[in-house]
């Protein structure tokens, strides 16, 4: 059984991290999320659920506005050939949500398996503060950037910070 969001708040607070959720009508896409970008504070977010052509599983991260090109990016993360979306049922299986409620909060359905590679892109990582969906996209929880590691590396992931967007690697990060 997937984690629910009142397990992932549980979870926040026995890592001691302190994170502040505000919920609103479920948004799916990030462009439906434009107006919520004015009400919270921070770096807003897309996540990218992706698949190889060996079957490994990465989850980018990465600010909501970042150019990220899908052709090439297998080069930078460490994927075998081209990468392609997971679909719903793998997402299910692996992280425990539905498309449109995709975060790096699904970590804590991975604790065991570790089927999934984290990668953050470097620009995102530059703000202190960042904005993901806890579980369902009818809310979004606040998380310092060095809170979200400690939350990645609770779930016994060791995130990749890598320079993927286009962003990030014409700032040289």
């Amino acid at each position: 059984m997937p984690a629910s969001r009142d397990d992932l708040m549980e979870f926040f607070d026995s890592l001691g991290i302190k994170v502040t959720t505000v919920d609103h009508e479920p948004v799916f896409t990030v462009a439906e999320s434009g107006d919520l970008h004015e009400l919270i504070e921070g770096g807003h977010t897309k996540n990218l659920f992706l698949k190889d052509k060996k079957g490994r599983l990465f989850l980018v991260v990465a600010l909501h506005d970042a150019t990220i090109d899908l052709k090439k990016i297998h080069q930078l993360i460490g994927g075998q050939g081209r990468v392609s979306f997971g679909n719903a049922d793998l997402l299910m299986e692996v992280l425990g949500v539905t498309p449109g409620s995709v975060t790096p909060f699904t970590l804590i359905n991975d604790r065991e398996a570790h089927r999934v590679t984290p990668v953050f892109d470097a620009a995102m990582m530059r703000h202190d503060i960042l904005n993901f969906h806890p579980l369902s996209n009818d809310a979004t929880t606040t998380i310092s950037r060095d809170d979200l590691l400690a939350f990645a590396r609770g779930c016994g992931h060791e995130p990749q910070v890598l320079a993927v967007s286009e962003e990030a690697q014409s700032a040289g990060l």
